[in-house]
C-alpha cells in the first residue's frame, strides 16, 4: 500500500470525548452492580424509562388546574395527590421502586398571577421534576443558567425572549434534592371556551419551568434567536 492510500485515523481518547461526570457516573454504576445494589438489566430498564418521560402530565395538569378551580386549590395544597390525576404517582411508579432519592421529593406547584412570575432553577447541580416533566433541557444545566438566573433574573428571561413589565416581580426558586418545582403559568387570552386536550397542548416545557408565557397559537417550544448576555458567565 502506497502512502497516498494509507488513512490518518488519530481519534481523540475516549476520556477527550465524556465529561468527567461520565465518567464518575459509570464508575459509581459498576461498582455498585458489583456490590449487588442493583443489576445492570435494573439500570437498563430505569434508562429506558426515563426516556419514556416527558412535560406531557405537568401540561395537563396546568391545564385541569385552569379549568377546574378546586383542582388548582388541590395542586397548591397537595401537589403529590394532584398529580395522580395525571397519571404521575410520585412514589411507586418508578419501574422496580428503586429510582434515585431524588426522584422521590416533595414537588411544590408555583402559581403565577399578573404581578408574580416564578422561574426554576437549580444552582448547586440540576434537580428537575424528572416524574412529571421529563429530562431537564441541556441548557438548564449549564452554570450560565444556573449562576446568572438567581442574580440577574429579568436579563436572563430576555435572552429567553420573555420582557416582563417593571411592576411585575420575579421570584426565582431553588430547586433541590427534597423539593422540586413547576411553574403554573397565568391562562392566556384567547383560550375561552378551550378543551383540557387544547389546554394542555399549549403548555409547553419551558413555560412550566418558568422561562416561557403560553400562547394560544404556540404548541411546542419555539426556537428562539440569540440575544447578547448583558452579564456573562465568567466575565
Amino acid at each position: 500500500m502506497s502512502k497516498s492510500d494509507k488513512h490518518d485515523h488519530n481519534a481523540a481518547p475516549m476520556v477527550d470525548e465524556i465529561s468527567d461526570f461520565e465518567v464518575l457516573e459509570v464508575a459509581v454504576r459498576e461498582l455498585c452492580i458489583e456490590k449487588g445494589l442493583f443489576t445492570q438489566e435494573d439500570h437498563n430498564e430505569w434508562t429506558e424509562y426515563m426516556h419514556t418521560l416527558g412535560p406531557l402530565p405537568a401540561g395537563r395538569l396546568v391545564a385541569k388546574a385552569w379549568l377546574d378551580p378546586e383542582y388548582k386549590q388541590l395542586c397548591i395544597d397537595d401537589p403529590v395527590k394532584a398529580s395522580l390525576e395525571v397519571g404521575i404517582d410520585w412514589i411507586n411508579s418508578m419501574p422496580s421502586k428503586f429510582g434515585t432519592p431524588s426522584d422521590y421529593c416533595n414537588p411544590r406547584i408555583l402559581v403565577d398571577t399578573p404581578t408574580l412570575k416564578h422561574v426554576v432553577v437549580c444552582t448547586l447541580c440540576s434537580c428537575y421534576p424528572r416524574p412529571i416533566l421529563g429530562q431537564s433541557p441541556e441548557w438548564y444545566r449549564t452554570p450560565n443558567y444556573r449562576r446568572r438566573m438567581v442574580r440577574w433574573p429579568r436579563q436572563v428571561l430576555s435572552e429567553f425572549g420573555l420582557q416582563l413589565p417593571e411592576d411585575v416581580e420575579i421570584r426565582v426558586a431553588d430547586s433541590n434534592q427534597k423539593t422540586r418545582y413547576v411553574v403554573m403559568p397565568i391562562r392566556p387570552d384567547g383560550t375561552e371556551g378551550w378543551t383540557e386536550d387544547q389546554l394542555t397542548e399549549i403548555v409547553t416545557r419551558d413555560c412550566l419551568i418558568g422561562v416561557a408565557l403560553p400562547r394560544a397559537d404556540r404548541k411546542a417550544d419555539d426556537k428562539r434567536p440569540i440575544h447578547k448576555a448583558v452579564h456573562p458567565y465568567g466575565h
